[in-house]
């Protein structure tokens, strides 16, 4: 049984600062943090999730868990293991360090590559798969992103220089609302956002997200919704996030 708090291991340590790059000031910040917290607890996702935070603290796992605001992966000739931070929130960082095995990490393996999508720029290929990504200017500063090959979405922010992971249903709700589209058989399967991704103009995407984020906010936007929107469209929306992500 492990004793809390304890400190990072070393290896815990490097794979989350392999997420967090150091020349972009919002990761940055995040790395600071995570250099004068401790492991307080587990959390509630099971083998390698776990709470960061000040000594004497207690983890909070009945609040809803934050956003994603960095993800990625080492991979090793044993084994894949993907790297999450959580925002913060209450003082309290929660992340994940994850054997596709579900066993704990050693503190040593060998090493065959390592991706994060806090790297990202736009204009790159997916740092995951090498594969094309779909870009949608949001405004001058941020840009929607969408991996098909990996099934993945995310928002780009130049002025903080981090990568925020969206959910997929959540988002693809915004966008069936923003289209009027209410037959289950579309509107109901999130999937088919990337089966049928050529099929939505910049502008749908757009809309979709400047919704997605007024009621669950990730970055500032200076570009209004584009289109219009079906009566009833913002009672909708409440309803679907009177619940956290």
């Amino acid at each position: 049984m492990t004793d809390y708090p304890r400190m990072l291991r070393p290896k815990e340590r490097e794979l989350l600062e392999c997420v967090l790059p150091p020349d972009r000031p919002g990761y940055d910040r995040y790395r600071a943090l995570i250099g004068v917290m401790q492991v307080i607890g587990e959390g509630r996702r099971g083998t390698g999730n776990f709470v960061l935070g000040r000594e004497g603290d207690t983890p909070d796992i009945s609040s809803p868990l934050s956003p994603v605001v960095a993800y990625g992966a080492v991979e090793t000739t044993r084994d894949t293991f993907s790297v999450t931070v959580r925002e913060y929130a209450g003082d309290q960082i929660d992340v994940e360090i994850v054997s596709s095995h579900g066993e704990e990490i050693p503190d040593h393996f060998e090493e065959k590559r390592r991706w994060t999508y806090s790297g990202w720029n736009p204009g790159e290929p997916s740092p995951a798969t090498g594969s094309p990504v779909r870009e949608v200017a949001l405004d001058d500063s941020c840009t929607l992103a969408i991996a098909g090959t990996e099934k993945r979405i995310w928002i780009y922010d130049r002025a903080t220089g981090m990568v925020h992971l969206l959910p997929i249903t959540n988002f693809y709700n915004a966008l069936m609302l923003q289209k009027g589209i209410r037959d289950p058989a579309v509107a109901l399967r999130s999937a088919l956002l990337f089966e049928n991704l050529r099929s939505y103009t910049d502008a749908d995407l757009r809309a979709a997200f400047v919704a997605y984020n007024a009621f669950r906010h990730r970055v500032t936007v200076t570009a209004p919704a584009e289109g219009t929107h079906h009566p009833g469209f913002w009672s909708v929306m409440r309803s679907i996030f009177r619940t956290k992500d």
